[in-house]
């Protein structure tokens, strides 16, 4: 995913509300990498890694109350959204947290 923030408040603002929502994703097994990135000279922009176990576990993630929040609130800092998703091919991996 690929985000514009509106201007410097925003994108700190937003990097606020990203920190926040961390603090529930850590707990989420599936929930393999989630990363938010700066592209060197796009002080607004965010660049997010996302990799999930399968697909059960983005919609285990996409349920949850911290992410639902956060795409609720994200709106009000951003100028753009761009998303794609896309489809693992080869590489290498970490493997996904047993549950309990």
């Amino acid at each position: 995913m690929r985000f514009t923030t509106r201007d410097a408040e925003a994108a700190e603002a937003f990097d606020a509300l990203v920190a926040r929502t961390l603090v529930g994703i850590r707990d989420e097994p599936g929930t393999l990498v989630y990363v938010s990135h700066i592209p060197e000279g796009e002080p607004l922009v965010r660049t997010f890694y996302e990799l999930y176990a399968d697909e059960a576990a983005f919609q285990a993630h996409e349920a949850q109350p911290h992410t639902r929040n956060m795409l609720r609130e994200r709106e009000q800092y951003l100028a753009s959204t761009d998303v794609q998703f896309l489809g693992e091919q080869v590489g290498k991996r970490p493997a996904a947290r047993e549950t309990p």
